[in-house]
């Protein structure tokens, strides 16, 4: 067997790797255990080639490491430069328009008061599940599909139905009717009588267990007026509960953003008729909301608190209105 080895290299022409020729020779096993080793002879020129691609590579490696090493570094202290602007614009704008106690600062408190009554809650909650009594059913919000708001909100219009129909008797005959007088009312048979009361029992433990985060958001900023967190919370239910009664599902309107209207109102109407013990009438209640909110901002633009005939200027009412409302509104002094 013949081996033949070429090799060529010249300073300006890369390294050629050498070529082996093998004869064509028929194969026969070799009887030995070391294997057939070959000591081809590289010249000097090219080991110095190969180490200088390699040195080269290794230091354009290393430069775009660093590279981009200093790119994420410029990155983050962009990032840090950005936030910070926004802070001091934040501030700045706060200053020039004289709200910065009572803008930025506001909304913190507001935030803090938000979550500090849902950790209430949440507390409250899990007390409620230790013992077993939880108010509002099953602790466990429930997402409802279009289809389903729609069974029960009909459900509820049935049972509504079917209770101002109880009340009708009642006033008629002066005394509860029974379930076979309110089916002969209703013209139903006695098992669909049951069958609607308990459908919407169903509903509305569904509706309240779907749409309990809503009422706690805005029960949530309506705390410190009078009631507590867990009257809010029911009159917000008996709202969302009216609410979900009269919605009408074939129009293209959103369950939660029409129950939300009637839950503010029905928290708004319950501390105006309870958090007080002499209540005051309605008329008054939306008078003193006029006038808190020009105190306010009064307050905010000269720094002090306003006088009467300064309120009465931006609400448009005479000062002794004002000064008549203020008055009425003060909450009752206890003695003995």
């Amino acid at each position: 067997m013949a081996i033949t080895t070429s090799i060529c290299s010249s300073p300006n022409q890369p390294p050629i790797l050498p070529t082996l020729s093998l004869p064509t020779i028929p194969f026969t096993p070799l009887k030995t255990h070391h294997p057939l080793q070959l000591h081809l002879p590289f010249p000097s020129s090219s080991s110095k080639f190969g180490g200088n691609l390699v040195s080269n590579d290794a230091l354009a490696i290393a430069a775009a490491a660093e590279a981009l090493v200093l790119a994420r570094a410029a990155v983050e202290a962009a990032i840090d430069a950005v936030a910070v602007t926004d802070e001091i614009g934040e501030v700045l704008s706060c200053r020039e328009s004289g709200n910065e106690s009572g803008g930025l600062v506001a909304r913190r408190k507001r935030r803090r008061k938000r979550r500090k009554g849902l950790e209430a809650l949440d507390e409250e909650m899990k007390r409620d599940v230790e013992d077993g009594m939880v108010s509002f059913g099953f602790v466990r919000y429930e997402h409802l599909s279009p289809r389903e708001e729609a069974e029960c909100c009909l459900s509820l219009k049935e049972g509504a139905r079917l209770e101002s129909e109880r009340f009708r008797v009642v006033e008629a005959q002066e005394h509860e009717p029974t379930s076979k007088q309110l089916a002969k009312a209703m013209g139903m048979k006695m098992r669909s009588i049951d069958k609607v009361l308990c459908k919407r029992r169903e509903s509305q433990e569904k509706i309240i267990r779907s749409y309990r985060g809503l009422v706690v958001s805005v029960a949530s900023s309506y705390q410190g007026k009078g009631l507590s967190f867990q009257d809010l919370i029911q009159e917000g239910s008996i709202g969302l509960l009216r609410g979900a009664e009269k919605f009408d599902h074939e129009r293209e309107w959103k369950l939660s953003t029409y129950v939300y209207w009637w839950i503010r109102q029905a928290i708004i109407r319950a501390i105006e008729n309870k958090s007080r013990i002499i209540r005051l009438p309605g008329h008054v209640c939306g008078m003193m909301a006029k006038i808190t909110k020009a105190q306010n901002s009064l307050n905010q633009r000269f720094q002090r608190l306003p006088s009467h005939d300064e309120i009465a200027e931006v609400i448009k009412v005479n000062a002794s209105t004002v000064k008549l409302v203020c008055e009425r509104s003060r909450p009752p002094i206890f003695t003995g």
